[in-house]
This record gives C-alpha cells, sequence and structure tokens, in this order.
C-alpha cells in the first residue's frame, strides 16, 4: 500500500546537540521533532540504531536487534533517580564534531554506575517490568549480552579471536561465563531496557504530533556480531575458523573495476527457510520496536546477491545465486500484516528485483543528486517519477547538496540550470530541496546538512573512507528561523503539510 504525500529531514541521533559529545535522546531530540512538527514535516529518517564498533559506523553493528548504549540520556536517568545531578556534573565536552572516544570514556561510567543503582534500588514495580523485557526479547538479549561482555572480558577481540570453547558456545563455557560475567551480563541488559525506554518515549512524542520514525534496516550483519557468534548456523562460515566461508559484495561496475568486497558473511538461506525465516522475523519484529517505516539497505539482495568465495581479496570473483525474498516477505507478511517498508533501489537494478519491489507495493528511492546530466530517460529526473516512491536529494552516502553543486562538471551544472528554468536567490539547496518537494513521488526526505546549505566538510559519510565518518552534528542556533520558515512554506505549497 503506497504511503501518502509527506515530507521529512534526514538526521541521526548522533548529530544532535549536546554537552557530552554524542547526541542522545534526551531534550535536544525532543527538540528536533519540536521542529520538524512546527515546519509541518511528517518524517523523521535515522540510521541503524545499534552499537557500532571500530570506525563508529552504524551499519557495522554487533547487533541488529540492539539499541546503542551511547544514546541513553544521561539528565534521563536522572530523572528516573539512576543518578543524580551530582553524578552527571562532569566537564563538557567541546567539541564541533562528534567525539566517540571522548563520550565513551565519560558515558559508560555513569551507565554502569546507573546499572548498579538499579540493580540494588530499584521498585518492585520496575524490576517487574524490567524482568517482563528480557523475557519478551530473550530470543536475543541473552546471547548479545553475553557476548557484549564476552568481547569487553577478551580486549575488544573479535568473537574468533576468543578461547575455543567460548567462540564455539559450548555448553560449559557458556556457563562458565555466564557466571563470571554476571555483573558485565546485567548491564549489558539494562542498558538494552533504558535504551528502549528512553526511545519509546520519544517515538511515542514524535507519534503523538504526527511524526513517523524512519529507520534502517541494513541487509547483512557485521561477522563480529552477536547475531553471527550466536547463531552460526544462519551464515557460510568455515567450520573450524569461523571466518566468513562466503562474503558479501557488489560486483565490478563503472565505479570500480575490482568491485566492492564487504566481508560480511553471506546468509545459509536453505537453513534460513528451513527454519521458517524465524531469524529475519525476529529481527523485522525489533526494529519495529523502534520505527514505524523501515527502509532496506542493498533490497536487491532478496532477490540475488553477489557471492565471493572466502580469501578473496577483491569482488572480482564473485557469482549471482537467488534469494527466496518472494517466500521471506510472504511469511513477514503472513507473521505481520502491513509491511511498512521502503526498498533502497539504487544502482544497477534487474526487472527481477523491481518485480519483487512491486509485488508488495514497496516504494522505491530517487536520489535528485543523480538525475542531471544524462539522457531524458534517467529515472531519477522527477518527471520519470511514479507516485509510490521516496525522493532525496542526497542520502547520508552522498555529498551534500552544496557540495555536489560546486564539484560536479559544467555539463551536469548546466544541466541543473535548465531543468530548473533558473536558480533562485536562496541557494542550490532550497532548488533541490523545492524540486524533491514539488515531485510527484509520495515522500521527500531531506538532509539536515542541505537545509542549512553546508558543504562537502559537512558530509555524513564517504563511502570508502575508514576514518572520519559519522562524527557531523549541528548547534542549536543552526536551525534559524529562516530555515523554517522556508521549509514550512514550500512544505505547505506543493501538498506535504
Amino acid at each position: 500500500m503506497p504511503f501518502p504525500r509527506t515530507s521529512g529531514v534526514l538526521l541521526h541521533p548522533t548529530s544532535l546537540p549536546n554537552r557530552l559529545g554524542v547526541g542522545d535522546l534526551g531534550s535536544d531530540a525532543y527538540g528536533f521533532i519540536d521542529f520538524l512538527h512546527e515546519c509541518h514535516q511528517r518524517i523523521w529518517q535515522v540510521l541503524p540504531l545499534g552499537p557500532t564498533g571500530h570506525g563508529n559506523s552504524p551499519y557495522m553493528s554487533y547487533s541488529s536487534m540492539a539499541g546503542n548504549p551511547l544514546l541513553i540520556s544521561l539528565e534521563q536517568l536522572c530523572v528516573d533517580g539512576q543518578l543524580t545531578e551530582d553524578d552527571i556534573a562532569i566537564p563538557d565536552i567541546t567539541t564541533t564534531v562528534v567525539d566517540y572516544d571522548a563520550a565513551t570514556h565519560a558515558k559508560m561510567p555513569l551507565l554502569a554506575k546507573a546499572a548498579d543503582n538499579f540493580q540494588a534500588y530499584a521498585s518492585d514495580e520496575q524490576r517487574q517490568r524490567f524482568e517482563q523485557f528480557c523475557r519478551d526479547r530473550e530470543f536475543w538479549l541473552d546471547g548479545y549480552a553475553l557476548f557484549m561482555a564476552l568481547k569487553q572480558a577478551h580486549g575488544g577481540k573479535a568473537w574468533t579471536q576468543w578461547d575455543t570453547a567460548i567462540a564455539r558456545r559450548e555448553p560449559n563455557a557458556i556457563a562458565l561465563w555466564t557466571e563470571k560475567l554476571s555483573t558485565e551480563v546485567f548491564h549489558q541488559k539494562y542498558w538494552q531496557y533504558e535504551f528502549h525506554r528512553q526511545w519509546s518515549m520519544l517515538r511515542r512524542y514524535a507519534n503523538e504530533r504526527g511524526i513517523s520514525i524512519l529507520g534502517d534496516m541494513p541487509f547483512y550483519v557485521a561477522h563480529d556480531s552477536a547475531d553471527v557468534w550466536e547463531f552460526p548456523d544462519r551464515f557460510c562460515l568455515d567450520p573450524d575458523s569461523g571466518e566468513p566461508a562466503l562474503m558479501a559484495g557488489v560486483p565490478p561496475d563503472y565505479f570500480s573495476a575490482t568491485g566492492q568486497l564487504w566481508g560480511n558473511p553471506i546468509y545459509d538461506w536453505e537453513h534460513i527457510k528451513a527454519l521458517g525465516f524465524k531469524w529475519w522475523i525476529y529481527r523485522f519484529e525489533s526494529l519495529l520496536e523502534f520505527v514505524d517505516i523501515i527502509r532496506i539497505d542493498h533490497f536487491r539482495g532478496f532477490q540475488a546477491y553477489w557471492q565471493v568465495p572466502g580469501g578473496e581479496t577483491t569482488a572480482m570473483n564473485g557469482y549471482w545465486v537467488e534469494a527466496p525474498g518472494e517466500e521471506l516477505f510472504d511469511q513477514l507478511k503472513q507473521e505481520l500484516g502491513f509491511l511498512p517498508i521502503i526498498a533502497e533501489d539504487l544502482g544497477v537494478i534487474t526487472p527481477d528485483v523491481e518485480a519483487l519491489r512491486d509485488r508488495y507495493e514497496f516504494p522505491g528511492m530517487r536520489i535528485l543528486q543523480f538525475a542531471f546530466g544524462a539522457e531524458s530517460d534517467n529515472p531519477y529526473l522527477p518527471f520519470n517519477y511514479n507516485q509510490n516512491c521516496l525522493v532525496y536529494t542526497g542520502t547520508h552516502d552522498n555529498d551534500t547538496t552544496v557540495g555536489w553543486f560546486e564539484n560536479i562538471d559544467d555539463h551536469t551544472k548546466q544541466s541543473v540550470v535548465d531543468y530548473m528554468g533558473q536558480l533562485g536567490p536562496n541557494g542550490i539547496h532550497w532548488d533541490m530541496t523545492r524540486l524533491a518537494l514539488s515531485s510527484t513521488a509520495n515522500q521527500a526526505i531531506i538532509p539536515l546538512q542541505d537545509l542549512m546549505g553546508l558543504g562537502t566538510s559537512d558530509r555524513m559519510n564517504t563511502p570508502g573512507l575508514g576514518d572520519g565518518n559519522w562524527t557531523w552534528r549541528y548547534h542549536p542556533a543552526d536551525i534559524t528561523d529562516d530555515l523554517k520558515n522556508n521549509l514550512k512554506h514550500l512544505t505547505q505549497i506543493y501538498g506535504r503539510a
């Protein structure tokens, strides 16, 4: 079922203002929702919310079902009595970008203290709610909590480098380590409980103001994750080393002569299907506890995926393998009913992928930065859209609109001007925002950086760049009255309010 005509803003919670170096679920998150509501926006898009590892990429999480404890608001913990104002009276981390290391160093000891206080002093009602939370999520929570405690005990090493017995999840080793790390396991469970509680309050606040949360589901999961360690039979792993026997990626194309080798383990779809797609169903259910709409990254992998043998150093020697996407979505529809899914269908998409998307009426994606400089049949040009799609000026992987326009060649730049007739006085970012909002696409999403007219140095991610990504954040003063008025005006005149 197509979605109604709406618009919204892309902003990951880590980019929210905060005095402790990283955005969280506290007052600034509520202030951002107030901004969206004031400007008649109906969607807040976030990136994956899971706990991140090296590089801080939300697309390489330690769990596909957990939340990131670093997003927990210390102020909210004070309101609930788990910490005191004196506890959180620590020096501000004064950086203009996210400082993950400093934020972790400042926040995690206080989160541990909050967990210890909860364990010692929680009321009977609080304990009952916590225990019910743990029972309801037993499928993944027990394994995740032990995995994270084990990772800490092993100095952050990947699970394949742990003691062999626990890496292979031998029952005696599980029992021994669960007892040995009982305090750390409790901390992990409490942090998931608190993340879920704080996020649920924030989501309810948004929903009450007519704003839906659009969240991201990466197609693959990280090899060094609780998912792979706890459910190794769902993945194609080497039985001796535990390393991926088959790896994910995409084939060589115009942009890369050797393709992209991501290194994530390929799913053992036959075994997953034999188990009734249980892991996938839990994964969708878990994400729908956090969001109202799911954007599936690399949707084409549900029709066919590029499979590369383990040990390869490029993606060149991979091959396509069909996936049981239709059977999975039929099962999901039977279990969950309506599937509020958006398909990331960028790149070279075959008719089979389009057929899978259209069978379930999932909206596809259109990116305005991809629209210009080619032929008139370019699917990203607005006059080629069908209504059941989601248009962006750019995504988290793109340059900002201002940076993109400054760096494109003269031919492409002229095609932008020709298409629009002329450029307006407020900058290319507002011209592109107007183009997105005026299009026939049912949904339009604008990254906050584009509304602010920021340049390349403020982009969220540069694919292929290992360091320096995911650190952009804004200051409350950056959301000016002019920005609000422009966004509100365009949203109203193009029928998205």
